[in-house]
């Protein structure tokens, strides 16, 4: 995992008011006010469906579905993003803890956060815990 704490200009760029045209509120909420949705009601949670995960905000392919696994946690989690560059990491201290947040490199859109070091049996001991809201799927085949 790269640290890139600053932000870098997003390449997708459009006005609040654009954003909240285009999204649900709840949507709006979480990509663009870094909310978080309830645990274990999310639509992509407990999914094993094949495909790749985009940034439900500008389509960018953010996750793949063989780096999803059951972390029980309440929100789907990966070990690993489609790339690097396909995602940003702010240091976030909102919650009276270092965490490290997540976006879209492309739009700037909260995705959720990583953790490392919790034990899960992953490649690299990494839990992307990413909001089902902020994501679509786009089923293989």
């Amino acid at each position: 995992m790269t640290d890139h704490t600053d932000q870098s200009t997003p390449r997708v760029e459009k006005s609040e008011q654009e954003w909240r045209e285009q999204l649900s509120r709840e949507e709006y909420h979480v990509l663009r006010e870094a909310g978080t949705e309830r645990p274990f009601v999310g639509e992509y949670t407990d999914t094993t469906t094949e495909g790749v995960y985009a940034c439900r905000a500008c389509g960018s392919e953010l996750f793949r579905s063989d780096a999803k696994f059951g972390s029980h946690c309440g929100w789907p989690s990966f070990y690993a993003p489609l790339a690097e560059d396909r995602v940003e990491y702010i240091k976030d201290t909102s919650m009276g803890a270092v965490r490290t947040e997540v976006r879209c490199a492309s739009c700037g859109s909260h995705m959720g956060h990583v953790f490392e070091g919790e034990g899960y049996d992953t490649p690299t001991d990494q839990r992307y815990c990413i909001n089902s809201i902020s994501m679509t799927l786009q089923p293989k085949g």
